[in-house]
């Protein structure tokens, strides 16, 4: 059964996937000069996600969300996950609006 979700988890993404693969090769098709553009505007996303949800971390070392769904304070846990979300998001907006 534990291979069974681990697989399922490895899957669940597959749609998107081949959907942005396919977005890919359409961009490559009709615009192939735009394939760098593409390529850097997905690269920064990512690195703006990636340097929110460090900063999250940083600030909130002590409430992080994982660490009360166990106790059973979903509700805690749930606002947690919602805080850095939000703060995910600005950065993420802040660096893709400002470069």
């Amino acid at each position: 059964m534990d291979t069974l979700k681990k697989i399922s988890a490895a899957l669940r993404m597959w749609p998107w996937s081949l959907a942005a693969i396919i977005l890919f090769v359409v961009i490559g098709v009709f615009a192939p000069t735009q394939l760098p553009v593409v390529i850097y505007k997905a690269a920064m996303v990512s690195l703006f996600g990636v340097i929110g949800y460090w900063l999250d971390r940083s600030l909130f070392g002590y409430a992080r969300p994982h660490d009360f769904f166990g106790e059973g304070q979903h509700t805690v846990g749930a606002l947690l996950m919602l805080r850095r979300a939000a703060i995910i998001l600005a950065c993420i907006l802040g660096g893709t609006l400002g470069v």
